[in-house]
């Protein structure tokens, strides 16, 4: 009986060193797979600025974010600031970064899972094919969802 209490709290332990590991503690940040300010983004994001365009305002080259609202080119909140002060300004918070491609809403103050919102991959198949030439490669489904799509009458594409 003894050993059962040992192995729970060697559990709990080990349960949260992963937690450190891999969690916020870590500097990993888990993106979001919704948003609820997505019908603020722009009609067409297909058609973008290159993702070396200088900021519109300071027309410093590097680590510059397009507003998915109003597609304007602004610098980060590490060099100007000014892709912060066009949400404050704006109120558009939807934002695509031409470094990583990541996105980022302001709102919510979160990354976007843009390979599992929808209304977000044709900005970033646009971002990504103007960045490296190619499309983007794009998650495949794991075994839990497809089954999931399988058992509810969808298809999957391999």
């Amino acid at each position: 009986m003894a050993n059962e209490g040992t192995s729970s709290s060697r559990f709990e332990e080990e349960e949260e060193e992963l937690g450190e590991l891999y969690g916020a503690e870590s500097g990993w940040v888990e993106a979001r797979s919704s948003c609820d300010h997505l019908a603020s983004l722009a009609s067409d994001l297909v058609h973008i600025p290159p993702p070396d365009s200088p900021c519109f305002r300071c027309h410093h080259p590097a680590e510059n974010w397009l507003c998915l609202s109003c597609k304007e080119v602004l610098c980060s909140r590490f060099i100007n600031k000014h892709m912060l002060n066009h949400h404050q300004e704006t109120g558009h918070c939807l934002a695509l970064s031409f470094s990583d491609l990541s996105v980022w809403c302001f709102a919510c103050e979160a990354y976007l899972d843009v390979q599992l919102i929808q209304q977000l991959q044709p900005v970033y198949e646009a971002a990504h094919l103007l960045k490296f030439g190619q499309r983007p490669p794009f998650r495949s489904l794991d075994g839990v969802e497809l089954c999931s799509l399988q058992n509810k009458g969808g298809s999957a594409k391999s």
